[in-house]
Formats: structure tokens, C-alpha cells, sequence
């Protein structure tokens, strides 16, 4: 392969953005995301509310806050996934929908619960908790590299190095 085959002078580079959400990465991402809400949905609805009414009340109102943290994180998560895949199916153009990520803010949460508090807490809510702090990170690690990422410079019609290895090829003949 030669020089003019890789280097193409006047095409826009691909955006991670643009190439994460149509990949098959991210609907396993996405599968991920929305099994982990509809679990921890289906546990705060079921065991989990069983549970919470067996803890003293102190544990009681740490599940209740810790569950309301895990909510807002996982909505969070939702929200931004289902834009993404907006984007991935052509719905909106990733410039919307880096313009609704004004609305949708994924924000990491530090938490006042003391691990003492956090032991007490059911086993299964501070498994999901776990999964949906991974999760989170995982997905604002990712807007960042799709937000960073933004529009590539266009590199200048002007290419030095190209110049040069054509007044070389003149002087010595193509290589072989």
C-alpha cells in the first residue's frame, strides 16, 4: 500500500461519537443499561420494599435516600442512552444531541452515607448500587470522549510532507 492510498487530503476524520453508538459495543451497552433498570426496578417494587420495612429507622431512611440516589443515577443512565440511540438510528444528529445533553445531566453523585450505613443496607440493593455506580462511570467516561472528541479540524490543503517526498520522487523515481 502506498502513500496516496492511506493519507486522503479533504475528508473529514470519523467521530468517536458518530462510530460508538452504531457499534455493536454500545447495543451491548445499552441492553446492559436497561436490564439493570428494569432489575432494580423490580426489586424496589418487590424484595426490596419488603426488606426496607424489616431495617431500624435509621437504616430505613439510608435505604430510602440510597434508593432514591440509585433512581436518579439509573434515569440518569436511561436517558442518556436512549438519546444515544436516537443518534445511532438517525432520529436526531448528534449536534441535537449534544444540545439535549443540556438537559439530560449525568453527574456523579458522592454519597454522606457512612459505610457503617451502607453495611446495614440489604445485600441486593447494595449489589445494584454497586452495578449502577459502574454503569454511571462507565457512561460519563464515554460522554466525555464523545464530548471532547467534537468536530475535527480539517487538516490544510497545504501538505508539507507530501511536497517533499514528491520532489523526491521526481529527482530519484518512484520506490519500489
Amino acid at each position: 500500500m502506498n502513500e496516496p492510498d492511506v493519507i486522503q487530503i479533504g475528508v473529514d476524520p470519523v467521530r468517536f461519537g458518530q462510530s460508538f453508538v452504531g457499534s455493536d459495543a454500545f447495543r451491548a451497552l445499552f441492553q446492559e443499561g436497561m436490564e439493570l433498570i428494569e432489575e432494580t426496578a423490580a426489586y424496589l417494587d418487590g424484595p426490596g420494599r419488603e426488606e426496607s420495612r424489616n431495617l431500624q429507622r435509621q437504616a430505613s431512611l439510608v435505604y430510602a435516600s440510597e434508593s432514591m440516589r440509585l433512581t436518579t443515577r439509573l434515569m440518569q443512565v436511561a436517558s442518556w442512552l436512549l438519546v444515544q440511540r436516537a443518534v445511532a438510528e438517525g432520529e436526531i444528529s448528534p449536534d441535537q444531541a449534544q444540545s439535549e445533553k443540556n438537559r439530560v445531566r449525568l453527574s456523579s453523585h458522592d454519597t454522606p452515607t457512612t459505610i457503617a450505613e451502607y453495611e446495614e443496607l440489604p445485600a441486593r440493593l447494595r449489589e445494584l448500587m454497586g452495578l449502577a455506580t459502574r454503569l454511571h462511570a462507565r457512561i460519563l467516561h464515554l460522554e466525555r470522549l464523545i464530548s471532547e472528541a467534537g468536530p475535527a479540524p480539517r487538516p490544510a490543503a497545504h501538505n508539507a510532507v507530501a511536497d517533499q517526498l514528491g520532489m523526491l520522487q521526481k529527482a530519484f523515481g518512484p520506490a519500489n
